[in-house]
């Protein structure tokens, strides 16, 4: 129990401390002065700082992931085993946006360190995100049954898309609302997520036009 209690505290100070200063800025050190712990409890339990943070990662990015899947069971159980794109592309960014966004999630801890997940890029969650794509594959499967029409290539560079806006959303939030002057209200965290959805299924969903960017870089080949 000691040795449970000892793991709890370095991780739970780490966190903290990743989500107030980065992860450049906090050694081991800071950790284990922080947790009230030796620095051999953390080579104990850990053994580096990149397992460490693979760890927080890891945990907050599992919560995430099933909450993902839960909606995406549910709204696929309700279509009778094939969901609406949009439902299907609320399943996948919801999750995301609510854990990080809004007036009360912004200001836990767990939404903080996420936020700094995503801002920062280091090689132990890089590596994590790179491999824990399965329960991605099964979003891709879903949109697949929703849109048959469009190739594996539209669905991949959908989903991918999807991602990417909420994903730049949450690292840019203090940004756009300076620049929309508070007029983009990113503590309607349900209004964040319908636009982000909206405008990812107007991508999967319009009709196939090649651009002249895509003729031109076509031809290039």
């Amino acid at each position: 129990m000691a040795s449970d209690h000892t793991r709890s505290a370095i991780l739970a100070a780490a966190e903290r401390l990743y989500a107030d200063r980065g992860f450049g800025d906090v050694t081991l050190r800071d950790i284990v002065a922080e947790a009230g712990v030796n620095l051999a409890a953390v080579n104990y339990h850990f053994g580096s700082k990149d397992e460490l943070i693979a760890e927080l990662f890891v945990t907050r990015s599992v919560q995430t992931n099933r909450e993902r899947l839960r909606e995406l069971k549910a709204a696929e159980e309700q279509g009778g085993g094939r969901a609406p794109i949009e439902v299907i592309l609320r399943a996948l960014v919801g999750p995301t946006l609510r854990g990080c966004l809004g007036p009360e999630t912004q200001r836990s801890t767990a939404a903080r360190f996420m936020i700094r997940a995503s801002i920062e890029s280091v090689p132990p969650i890089r590596r994590i995100k790179n491999r824990e794509i399965d329960h991605l594959r099964k979003f891709a499967a879903a949109m697949r049954r929703a849109l048959p029409e469009r190739s594996d290539v539209d669905i991949y560079w959908g989903l991918n898309f999807a991602l990417a806006m909420a994903h730049h959303t949450i690292r840019e939030s203090e940004r756009l609302t300076k620049l929309s002057e508070g007029k983009c209200d990113l503590d309607d965290v349900e209004d964040v997520v319908a636009r982000v959805v909206s405008v990812a299924t107007m991508a999967l969903t319009a009709g196939r036009t090649e651009t002249k960017a895509r003729a031109l870089a076509r031809d290039a080949r």
